[in-house]
């Protein structure tokens, strides 16, 4: 129960007229001796103005982010309205120095009605690879997707994909899906990855599907004569290539956005979205770090750089914090 200064008063007045003493009076009067005490305490020092009551409202929680920063929070939202909250909390971080959650960047989006529903739906695949990479160009994955260009007909994108930093090594339009086009794909990717001029003691293993470009002699051997070896998923799962499967499907969301009339803007395109997926797209499954950052080893010294910031950040907001509810 809550007394209002003047309650309070009585309540003192009639404890030091009581004959019964301090106890056995409160205990009629149904107050807790501490409580007394502590009215008592406050109005030997203040008088009757120390038995006012004063709400100071909820307490401010320490990590509430100031002012400033949803501000530039939500002008950055604006600024790259195709960034999720995640990859606008990533990228905030290393832009201002300053840490913010992910879960943080959703709920002032939300409160912004800056929250869309996805114009796709995600799949994930049902199993895991058994033999996972430790590190890169141990094992790379390859495929082909196709897109139409008006008037000319169909296309097919040939990719190689770094399994362990999902990096795009390599890639080429070709207007057939033979093993003559895997191989000139493989030789590019061989080449910028320099693992052709490199002495390692295992080139890369390849991974693929069972297309009949795959499994094709032609294939087999080019591949003996490089010193690759060649592992194939089971037919029917094409969990097994889940990476580069993914892959097609982020890409395929934001090219397939627009027609194409010459075969020309469908690389333009193409080549356009690889930079930004190699060297701007934070993966979640990469700890948040571009497949660039980890295929050149960069990420450790970036996490450790995150995690200065993180600390620096919530060691700032606490002694703001203190300053002002002193």
């Amino acid at each position: 129960m809550r007394y209002a200064a003047e309650q309070k008063l009585e309540i003192i007045r009639l404890v030091e007229n009581s004959h019964l003493g301090v106890k056995r009076t409160l205990d009629k009067l149904g107050v807790a001796r501490p409580t007394f005490y502590r009215w008592y305490a406050r109005y030997q020092a203040r008088g009757e103005a120390g038995l006012n009551n004063h709400y100071r409202g909820p307490a401010r929680p320490w990590n509430r982010l100031p002012e400033e920063v949803r501000a530039r929070l939500i002008e950055l939202a604006l600024e790259v309205p195709e960034l999720s909250p995640r990859e606008l909390a990533v990228r905030f971080t290393h832009a201002q120095g300053y840490y913010v959650s992910e879960s943080t960047v959703y709920r002032l989006l939300k409160s912004h009605g800056l929250i869309t529903s996805p114009a796709f739906v995600v799949i994930k695949a049902a199993n895991e690879f058994k033999d996972k990479t430790t590190g890169v160009n141990q094992l790379w994955q390859t495929d082909f997707t196709y897109f139409k260009v008006l008037g000319w007909g169909w296309f097919y994108l040939s990719t190689i994909l770094d399994d362990y930093s999902r990096y795009i090594i390599a890639w080429r339009l070709c207007t057939t899906m033979q093993a003559a086009d895997v191989t000139k794909t493989l030789e590019v990717a061989l080449r910028v990855s320099g693992c052709q001029s490199a002495r390692v003691e295992h080139r890369p293993r390849l991974l693929s599907d069972n297309g009949p470009c795959y499994i094709s002699q032609e294939l087999a051997l080019w591949l003996k004569g490089q010193g690759m070896g060649h592992v194939r998923g089971a037919p029917n799962h094409p969990q097994t290539q889940g990476k580069i499967e993914r892959w097609h499907q982020t890409l395929k969301n934001c090219v397939l956005l627009e027609h194409y009339h010459l075969p020309g803007e469908l690389e333009h395109s193409v080549n356009a979205f690889v930079e930004y997926y190699n060297h701007q797209r934070y993966h979640e499954s990469l700890s948040n770090l571009t497949p660039a950052d980890v295929y050149f080893g960069r990420g450790e010294s970036i996490l450790e750089e995150r995690r200065a910031i993180k600390e620096q950040t919530i060691q700032s907001r606490r002694l703001q914090h203190q300053i002002e509810t002193v």
